[in-house]
């Protein structure tokens, strides 16, 4: 079998993904839920390679993803937050104002602090954050307070 076409072993130590509910769309119960899943970007996801990496933990460090829709950055985020055992926050930059930004912040820092527990901040559309909106969030981002996945289908 062709390496470039077989999927990624998964991680030593890959916590389990928590069950989707059955009443969840299709899109949600099919979505890859572990790295072994994820079909394509082989080139990406191989021992070593950088969203590998970033899945399992070895590179915490903020990304943006960038691609047309259906294409898997908000399942990557996902895999990011379930592999590295992190608590998983999803906004939008559509709908989400600076007090919804400062409140994840806030729990965010909460939760590390009496928890010891990390969060994901998964932000999509992120190329529609206003200046204010990116001022909320510089400072928990660069303090490592969350782990900022930013997806966007506009060109960065």
């Amino acid at each position: 079998m062709n390496q470039d076409l077989a999927p990624p072993p998964e991680p030593a130590g890959a916590a389990n993904p928590p069950p989707v509910p059955p009443g969840s769309p299709l899109a949600v119960r099919m979505r890859p839920r572990t790295l072994g899943e994820v079909a394509g970007q082989q080139h990406l996801l191989r021992e070593g390679a950088p969203l590998r990496r970033l899945v399992e933990g070895a590179a915490p460090a903020s990304v943006l993803l960038y691609g047309p829709p259906g294409t898997g950055k908000t399942t990557l985020a996902n895999l990011v937050s379930t592999a590295t055992g992190r608590r998983f926050v999803a906004l939008s930059a559509l709908s989400a104002g600076v007090k919804e930004v400062r409140g994840v912040i806030e729990e965010a820092r909460r939760r590390r602090r009496y928890n010891s527990e990390n969060t994901v901040l998964f932000i999509d559309e992120v190329h529609r954050f206003s200046k204010t909106q990116q001022d909320a969030l510089l400072g928990a981002v660069e303090d490592r307070t969350v782990l900022l996945v930013a997806a966007t289908t506009e060109n960065p």
